[in-house]
Order: structure tokens, then sequence, then C-alpha cells
């Protein structure tokens, strides 16, 4: 499979090293370049393994996808994945949210998670769209959430790895000639804005 990998830090170079593995072929790579004096992980190793790498901005759009490109991978991506970027592959663009879809729509949803206090929390692997994180479901996976956790702890415990699981078995249905895209229920869908604990604490 031809696959444009957009992301950063630990799931974005996990990703790029299992499609790797897998034999898939990276026709690109947009990551954040310099982060002060170290490169991003996924920027970094797109650099060691001689594969086309753009530094990302906020807006992916067309001219940002190689030609006869399957399938966009967003792995911890931060960037806009515009409708023509996404029609210009076969398959359109993956995405990775860490919860159970459609709860805890937009930017901060581990941090919403631990504050609302949800015993359970998970990872959706969802076919991108022009909304936030309303796509159809391709994979989803669960996990506890512990009394102790941070969102450092659960992201680098659970999340992180359920998103790479999820990505890996998406790939391996494509490659069965398995496409899985579940609306997201309407009758369950929360968004929060960015997480800012000061703001709750305002009278």
């Amino acid at each position: 499979m031809r696959i444009v990998i957009i992301g950063q830090k630990w799931l974005g170079a996990e990703t790029l090293k299992l499609c790797l593995k897998r034999g898939d072929t990276i026709a690109g790579v947009l990551a954040p370049g310099l982060k002060g004096e170290e490169y991003d992980r996924l920027y970094a190793a797109a650099q060691q393994s001689g594969i086309p790498v753009e530094t990302c901005g906020r807006l992916v759009e067309a001219r940002h996808i190689p030609p006869r490109t399957d399938l966009i991978i967003a792995a911890h991506a931060h960037a806009y994945i515009s409708e023509p970027a996404r029609q210009a592959t076969r398959y359109g663009a993956l995405g990775y949210h860490p919860s159970l879809l459609p709860r805890h729509r937009g930017r901060d949803a581990v941090r919403w998670t631990l504050h609302m206090r949800d015993p359970i929390a998970g990872g959706t692997a969802y076919w991108m769209d022009n909304g936030a994180d309303t796509g159809p479901i391709a994979a989803q996976h669960w996990c506890h959430v512990l009394s102790t956790d941070t969102a450092r702890t659960l992201w680098q415990r659970d999340l992180a790895p359920i998103g790479l699981c999820l990505i890996e078995q998406v790939l391996s249905d494509l490659d069965k000639g398995i496409l899985t895209a579940v609306p997201q229920p309407d009758d369950c869908i929360t968004w929060e804005p960015a997480f800012t604990p000061s703001r709750l604490s305002d009278p």
C-alpha cells in the first residue's frame, strides 16, 4: 500500500516503523520540524529511513499528497487534512482519536476523560471528514482508567499503544479488501473545548 503519514512524536514514529515492517511504500511524511534543539521523532525517523519529509503546518492540501497515494494516516496529527487532500487518495484519511468516539470529541480528549472521572477510556480509528472527530468509525478498543492516572500515564500506558494496534488492524483489513466505516451514533456525542483548568475553577 502507498501511504502518506501525517503526525508526530511516538505514535507517528511507531506508525512509520509499522508500515515499513509491513512492506508498505511510504510516499511521504509530514511532521513538525525542530522542537528546540531536537527534531520531532517522526521527522527524524523519516530522515533516517531516507523517506521524503516535509514540515507540517496547520493545513494539509492536495499538493502535499503524492500521486497514486492509497491512504493518509494521521498519527498524533494536529493539522486539518482538507477534503481535496483526502480525495487525492484511494481510501481517504485514517485518523486516531484517544476516546471512544463520539464521546470526547475535541483536542483534549484524554484530559476531559480524567476530569469527568470516566472509569473507561479507549481509542478510535476513524475515517476523517470535514468535521472535528466526526467521521465513520473503522475500529475501537477500550481500557480501564486507574484512580492514579494522569493524562500522560493513561496516554503512554494504554491510549498510544491502542492507537498503533488499531492502525495495524485497519491496514490488515484493507489488505483483505475490508473497509469498515460505521457512522458515529448521534445520541451519545460529547464535545469539549481545549482543557483549561483555570477556567473550570472560575465562579
